[in-house]
C-alpha cells in the first residue's frame, strides 16, 4: 500500500507542541482591524489546540505531522 500523502496547505497550519497535541491559529486577525479593540486582536495573536472534534480530520489531512 502507498504512502499516505500531506496535505501540504494543512501542514503549514498547524504545529504539534511537545506533548504532541496540535495548535492553530485564531480566526479574524488578518484584516478589517481598525474597529476591533486591541484587547480582542491580543487574545487573537494567541494560538489555540486543536478541539477534539476536528482532530480526526486534520490527522487524516497531515498523517505525519
Amino acid at each position: 500500500m502507498p504512502k499516505m500523502k500531506t496535505r501540504q496547505s494543512a501542514a503549514k497550519r498547524y504545529e504539534v507542541t511537545g506533548s504532541g497535541k496540535l495548535r492553530r491559529r485564531r480566526a479574524g486577525k488578518n484584516h478589517l482591524l481598525q474597529h476591533k479593540s486591541a484587547a480582542r486582536k491580543r487574545s487573537l495573536s494567541t494560538k489555540v489546540e486543536v478541539s477534539e472534534t476536528d482532530l480526526y480530520k486534520v490527522t487524516r489531512q497531515c498523517p505525519y505531522l
